[in-house]
């Protein structure tokens, strides 16, 4: 079975690969623009796939999980700039997601 990577590892992954072969990472507001356009980007296809608007030939050949891990390769490169630890910040949200909503979602009537 194959090893999967963590979030520290994608991190540093990420890390070495801008400063390899990226030479350097685009400063932090740069990098926010893409990811909007990242986003975006992903935002189109799960429209045509899961909503209503049909695909266009610019759209054929897109993949979701490629334009999902061009999203979270961007999030990271901004974690890595500003030094957020991704694992902490996740465990830490989802603390307080167990606390705020331990019966929120229980008690939307809107779910049932």
């Amino acid at each position: 079975m194959e090893k999967q990577m963590t979030i520290s590892e994608a991190q540093a992954a990420v890390d070495q690969w801008i400063k390899t072969v990226g030479v350097r990472y685009f400063n932090e507001l740069t990098n926010t623009a893409i990811l909007m356009e990242e986003v975006g980007e992903l935002a189109r296809i799960m429209a045509r796939k899961y909503g209503e608007q049909s695909f266009k030939v610019s759209d054929e050949g897109k993949d979701l999980a490629d334009e999902m891990a061009d999203v979270l390769w961007v999030l990271i490169c901004l974690a890595n700039q500003t030094g957020v630890d991704l694992t902490k910040a996740l465990e830490k949200n989802f603390e307080k997601k167990n606390i705020r909503d331990k019966d929120r979602h229980k008690n939307n009537e809107k779910l049932k």
